[in-house]
């Protein structure tokens, strides 16, 4: 069920014109300074775009593909595209070409955007094998030289222009078209990094974008007196689902200059919330830790009695519990030495944060409620149009990933499968009838996700199907909780356990460089590096104390019994990573098989 406005995002877009030119729709930094763009001016942009599209024969129903990263003319064309009533292909600029020759090919990609002369280029290496591109446009400006021989090369600016243009002899044209799309009408197809094989489209329709947003907006409870500062790459469902709701909601959206600059542009954009992935967390989390093991003994002290106060006032305010006066005064004091901080190093203007994309540790969920910041997990897939469930600001559960979305109705297959049904169930996989066929079931979709879901509602992941790893034993045993755990750990970079069908479990694990420098200088090793340093016996009993601590909480046959050290950590241009920084567990087993049977044999 739809509620609220029960429109297409694109009618929703067209209340934009008449908003008033006071009220933002997002920021962005040129380098120099702050810009703002007024909901007016959004919805022009977007208008110009879509017209110039039009002028260069662009129907309803082309698909248009996007490769760039996050910035704000990724937005204006998603909407101009939805709003013409054609298809948005998002496409990851880390790609390889034989994915984006894949994907061109299999949307049948009318046209292009591209961020830059590195984009246009992966396009001209392919000129030849993709023949439905007749148009390729670049947000930033191009050498003249910057041209296809089989596709014809625009800027941006010129594109808009040429749309300026159009829009003399037919004004009402985008308004029209906006009027025109249905919920039944094909909004997007997104593609799925997925770490075997050649990537799936996932068709999702404008009645998937309406729920999500829609229920999502009644969960939260935001609206346009909010803000926050965005860096998810739109090319993933969960920064898409972000983008979108800035449009249902209307909240104002600043567009982070790069990761490297989210601590600086915290302290400027102040946002009441912002989405984000484990991995940010993590490192944030292992950042202050370090902090406090590099201060002194009297700081270290304070700090452990702050988050013990805080404990107890996170535990109270989970319970629905009074919090009687004397802890009250406590935990005033413990946030004025030492929350206040943390809390101002994240713009100090938070309402929440929204955590998704993998699963986050609890003991990470907990350390920030106690410093007075709560993160609300939820749970999504592409296939699911983002989150099918989410903790709420009134409603959570640490070690969950909420309660269901709106229409949303789940179920426990008999091997622990989660089953989802709901408008945000994608249709299809575009030209994919078997994939399509595999993945629903009278109405339900098969997420290859294990979990359960309690007395109250709240489904907690145990891990992905296809990653439990069964034992020679017959145990099963969910890694991502162990790897979870290890990582919260400040030298812990990332870790990947394996171990089917073998008799125990093993560990790949990469190390956190900066860390590691300091441990190297306090213990007498000299600055060398990363290769030789990771082999450093000092370096491995310091590792080895770290993965006893953590097994000495599990039973026999979860504990990792043999590890070795990367020289380097997992990036997403080596491919270990996907683009929202999950691990390719299937690319890494094969990557470095002979490592893995070396740490068997070798025991």
């Amino acid at each position: 069920m739809i509620q609220s406005s029960g429109r297409t995002i694109t009618q929703v877009f067209l209340d934009s014109k008449t908003k008033p030119s006071t009220q933002i729709a997002f920021r962005y930094s040129d380098g120099a300074k702050w810009n703002d763009i007024a909901w007016p001016e959004y919805f022009s942009m977007s208008q110009s775009v879509a017209a110039g599209l039009a002028a260069h024969d662009v129907k309803r129903g082309d698909r248009v593909a996007i490769m760039s990263n996050t910035r704000f003319q990724w937005a204006v064309t998603d909407l101009a595209v939805l709003g013409m009533g054609s298809v948005t292909v998002p496409i990851y600029q880390n790609n390889t070409n034989e994915d984006v020759e894949f994907i061109i090919n299999n949307s049948q990609a009318a046209a292009v955007f591209v961020e830059d002369s590195g984009q246009l280029q992966k396009l001209q290496d392919l000129q030849g094998k993709i023949p439905s591109v007749k148009y390729v446009i670049s947000f930033t400006k191009l050498k003249s030289k910057d041209q296809g021989d089989k596709f014809k090369v625009l800027q941006w600016d010129e594109l808009v222009e040429e749309g300026k243009k159009y829009l003399i002899s037919k004004p009402d044209f985008f308004e029209r078209e906006c009027k025109k799309n249905q919920f039944s009408d094909m909004a997007t197809i997104v593609y799925t990094s997925g770490t075997t094989g050649q990537p799936k489209g996932v068709v999702l329709l404008h009645s998937c974008i309406a729920s999500e947003c829609e229920e999502l907006r009644t969960l939260l409870d935001l609206n346009e007196r909010d803000s926050t500062l965005t860096f998810l790459p739109f090319a993933h469902i969960f920064g898409r689902v972000e983008m979108w709701c800035n449009v249902y909601i209307g909240w104002k959206m600043a567009f982070a200059e790069s990761i490297d600059k989210i601590a600086d542009n915290l302290l400027v954009i102040r946002p009441t919330f912002m989405m984000a992935v484990p991995r940010i967390f993590e490192k944030i989390y292992s950042k202050i830790m370090s902090q406090v093991d590099d201060g002194s003994d009297a700081k270290k002290k304070i700090f452990r009695w702050a988050v013990s106060v805080g404990a107890k006032v996170s535990e109270a305010k989970r319970n629905k519990e009074n919090i009687p006066l004397p802890l009250l005064l406590q935990y005033k004091a413990a946030y004025k030495l030492v929350f206040e901080k943390i809390n101002a190093k994240l713009g100090g203007n938070l309402k929440f944060l929204i955590s998704g994309g993998a699963p986050l540790s609890q003991e990470i969920e907990e350390f920030f409620h106690a410093a007075d910041i709560l993160i609300l997990e939820g749970y999504g897939l592409t296939e699911t149009t983002a989150a099918v469930t989410i903790n709420t600001p009134y409603k959570y559960r640490f070690g969950s990933v909420g309660i269901g979305v709106g229409d949303v109705k789940l179920k426990i297959a008999e091997d622990g499968e989660i089953l989802v049904r709901s408008a945000k169930v994608f249709r299809e996989y575009f030209l994919n009838p078997d994939a399509t066929t595999e993945a629903l079931t009278e109405g339900w979709f098969h997420t290859g996700d294990i979990g359960e879901i309690d007395t109250q509602g709240f489904l907690k992941i145990t891990d992905r199907k296809k990653d439990l790893i069964k034992t020679a034993g017959g145990k099963m045993i969910a890694p991502q909780k162990l790897e979870n755990a290890l990582k919260t750990n400040k030298f812990i970079s990332q870790v990947v356990i394996f171990g089917d069908k073998m008799k125990y479990l093993v560990a790949l694990i990469t190390l956190n460089y900066e860390e590691l420098r300091k441990f190297a200088k306090d213990n007498g090793l000299e600055e060398i590096n990363p290769v030789d340093l990771v082999k450093d016996p000092k370096v491995h009993e310091l590792v080895r104390e770290i993965i006893r601590e953590k097994n000495s909480t599990l039973a026999s046959y979860e504990t990792i019994k043999n590890f070795t050290i990367l020289p380097g950590d997992f990036s997403i241009e080596s491919g270990e990573l996907t683009p929202s920084l999950k691990i390719k567990r299937k690319y890494l087993c094969n990557k470095y098989d002979g490592v893995i049977q070396e740490l068997y044999h070798g025991h």
